[in-house]
Order: structure tokens, then C-alpha cells, then sequence
């Protein structure tokens, strides 16, 4: 499905040329742009597996990727700005994947605080930013993202097969060139230079794309606490605002992930 001249396409069409480069099978793209990183590969290098067998996801899960039926990229980037607004990352890789699934495959993606890309009320993708912060400020992170293709529900594991999609269940149309091609695009006018602004940028157009707001949830802080309440904006930076309706009280959840309710 994938080849290097797909991926060289992909990444000219964004305006990234001879910067991105694609292996068969890896363990995981993250794991190889973080040690690229570390020996001083350049901002926007591009990493696209066909296969990721040891690919996660937040929390330590695993992230299924089999070969051909996904699309897995990394992306290297060295933003200026300070650590305590990495998060927003999360949210405009998420913004971008969103409007790339629309745009390319013809399929309708909503994104699920804070890293999580829903089909309906299933998972057709996700993202995960990792990186180095050194003295308060961000060296370089690594921005993963997992579209589902082709699979099938027997494709996925078996513990993910009432709670994972791909495009073909939903009824797009997966076309990885141009998935790729104008995920990359939508990533740099959400990032800009050196994340600059990076934070209106991600107010602007997060909450729009965010299935969670306005929603029943539960989630935790990060003392443990168990937050129970409606989902009501994004604070500025990316942290999710939750209302209690008993007490009309406003907590920031700031870690981990939520529950949709109702």
C-alpha cells in the first residue's frame, strides 16, 4: 500500500521534500524519531512504517498496526516553546488527522480528549507526542499518529473489536498518499514556526473538532481525584474543563484520559 515514492509524494505535496523516509516494518516510529532526534536529525524528518509490531499508544497500551491496513507516521519537531504547553501538540496533531481523514478518505472524524481520532463511537486512530524537556523548555518531541485503513473487526485483537474501526468499516475511501499528504499539510499551518502561537491556533479550531465537550464524563486529576461532570471547553493549555452540576464547581483534568457517559 505504502512505498517510498508514495511517501516522497506525500511529503512534496506538503512542502517537506527529501525529508521523509519510509521502512517496511519497525518496531515503532516513535521509538526510531526519538533516537534520530538524539543524534540531530532536522525538524520535520517524517517517519512511515508499513508495519509497527511494537507500536503504543498513551498510557503504555499497544497500538495495533498490522501491515498494509494502516497508516503509521512520526514526526520530528523542535518547537520554542515551554514545557507546560506540550499538550497542545496532542491537540493540533489530532485537529490535523481529523480534517485529513475528511479531506482524503471521505470519512467523518471527530477527536476524543486528548489524543484519541472517533469514528462515530469507535476508535479509527490516535496520537501520541513524546520528547526531551530540558530547564522548563521543550528540546524536541516526537508527534506519532495511527490511522486504521483497511481492517476488517477481524482484523483487530480481540479485546479491540467492539471499540476499533478503520476507513473501509466506515465507508471511506483510504488513500494513504493524499492521507499523508495533507495530514503533513494541516500539521504545519496548525504548528507554524516553532510552534509559535501555537496555543490560538489550537483554541480555534480544537473545540470544533472535539466530540467530548459538551458530554457527560469522568476523569482524574493528576492528585488521583475522580472528576464526574459535563465536558465544557479546553483551557489554554489543552487541558479539559469540567463542570460539576451540582456545584456549578470547574476542574482542569489535565492527565491521563476520559470516559464518555452518555
Amino acid at each position: 500500500m505504502l512505498t517510498q515514492e508514495i511517501v516522497d509524494r506525500a511529503a512534496a505535496a506538503a512542502g517537506l521534500p527529501r525529508l521523509a523516509r519510509f521502512v517496511e516494518v519497525t518496531g515503532s516510529t516513535n521509538s526510531d524519531l526519538l533516537e534520530a532526534a538524539g543524534a540531530g536529525a532536522p525538524e520535520w524528518s517524517v517517519l512511515v512504517a508499513g508495519e509497527q509490531r511494537a507500536g503504543r499508544g498513551r498510557l503504555g497500551r499497544k497500538w495495533s498496526s498490522p501491515g498494509g491496513k494502516s497508516l503509521s507516521v512520526s514526526v520530528l519537531l523542535r518547537p520554542a516553546i515551554p514545557a507546560t504547553e506540550t499538550a497542545l501538540l496532542s491537540l493540533a496533531a489530532a485537529v490535523s488527522l481529523a480534517t485529513a481523514c475528511e479531506q482524503a478518505c471521505s470519512v467523518g472524524a471527530r477527536c476524543k480528549w486528548p489524543n484519541d481520532l472517533m469514528g462515530g463511537d469507535r476508535k479509527l486512530g490516535g496520537i501520541l507526542v513524546e520528547g526531551t524537556v530540558r530547564d522548563g523548555r521543550v528540546s524536541h518531541v516526537v508527534v506519532g499518529a495511527g490511522v486504521n485503513l483497511t481492517q476488517s473487526k477481524e482484523d483487530f485483537p480481540q479485546a479491540l473489536r467492539e471499540s476499533a474501526t478503520s476507513v473501509v468499516t466506515k465507508g471511506g475511501r483510504p488513500n494513504p498518499q493524499a492521507l499523508l499528504g495533507d495530514y503533513l499539510t494541516c500539521l504545519r499551518a496548525m504548528y507554524g514556526e516553532g510552534g509559535q502561537g501555537l496555543r490560538d491556533r489550537v483554541s480555534a479550531a480544537y473545540p470544533e473538532r472535539c466530540d467530548t465537550l459538551g458530554r457527560a464524563v469522568r476523569g482524574r486529576t493528576r492528585s488521583g481525584a475522580t472528576v464526574v461532570g459535563i465536558a465544557t471547553g479546553i483551557g489554554e493549555l489543552g487541558e479539559l474543563l469540567v463542570r460539576d452540576p451540582a456545584t456549578g464547581a470547574t476542574t482542569s483534568v489535565t492527565f491521563g484520559e476520559v470516559d464518555h457517559l452518555r
